[in-house]
């Protein structure tokens, strides 16, 4: 399908700023969750009551799965970002998968990995 639509250079320009400075955010964010993880095997309880350490204990326990969860979605989240990239640069970026349609600036300004637009996301429904 040939595609008529696309956003101009500036327009990508703006948009490739926008999501490096975007994953740039979530690659410090999964240090720091990463960091917490490392980290959280002692929380200082030592000294506190035992009823306190177990129940510190359970709670480490689901931190971690929360934060393994967190960090799973982080690396998606940057993996998405970081295809957007690809997209800017072969001038594909922005057009939806499903109608070939532009998808919206404020909702790629929103959303800048959305490869759907709205009318194809309401459609999947």
């Amino acid at each position: 399908m040939e595609q008529k639509n696309r956003y101009n250079d500036e327009a990508l320009q703006e948009f490739k700023e926008l999501i490096e400075e975007k994953i740039a955010k979530a690659q410090h964010d999964l240090e720091l969750i990463r960091s917490a993880y490392m980290n959280d095997g002692n929380n200082g309880t030592d000294d506190t009551a035992p009823t306190f350490k177990a129940f510190e204990e359970g709670s480490q326990t689901m931190s971690k799965e929360a934060n393994t969860q967190l960090a799973l979605r982080q690396e998606k989240f940057i993996r998405d970002l970081k295809n957007a990239l690809i997209r800017i640069e072969n001038k594909t970026y922005g057009v939806c998968r499903v109608t070939g349609k532009l998808i919206n600036k404020e909702r790629l300004k929103l959303v800048p990995h959305a490869t759907l637009s709205i009318e194809a996301k309401n459609m999947q429904r």
